[in-house]
């Protein structure tokens, strides 16, 4: 797995995201709302609002995975998907060498089909 590299904005990016005080909040139901539609929309089985950290992506909404908050940094699809503006499509997890021999890949939770709007 390659890991992705660091956003040339990364100080900026992390001090808004502190500025938000979103991280490691309580779950609310307007966000486990958004990702459960999400999932039926996209017709898969696991759904995310993600935020990417210093060294993890914590989820804000999960449905899913439960009791799954947070994976290392380095495993984090969105670690790629903060380095471009718009959709971040993965088609296929298993033919794309970024991620091919990620533990979220090769092991439950097996994931195949990455959509990613800009996460943060």
């Amino acid at each position: 797995m390659s890991a992705a590299q660091i956003p040339s904005n990364e100080a900026e990016r992390l001090r808004s995201l502190n500025k938000l005080g979103i991280l490691d909040s309580a779950p609310e139901c307007e966000f486990d709302a958004l990702v459960h539609a999400a999932a039926l929309v996209c017709g898969v089985p696991v759904s995310l609002i993600s935020l990417v950290d210093v060294d993890r992506q914590w989820f804000k909404a999960n449905t899913g995975l439960p009791g799954v908050t947070e994976t290392p940094r380095d495993l984090a699809f969105c670690a790629h998907a903060i380095l471009q503006d718009g959709i971040f499509e993965v088609p296929d997890a298993t033919l794309d060498p970024r991620f091919a021999d990620n533990a979220l890949v090769t092991s439950a939770p097996d994931v195949r089909f990455t959509p990613a709007l800009r996460c943060a």
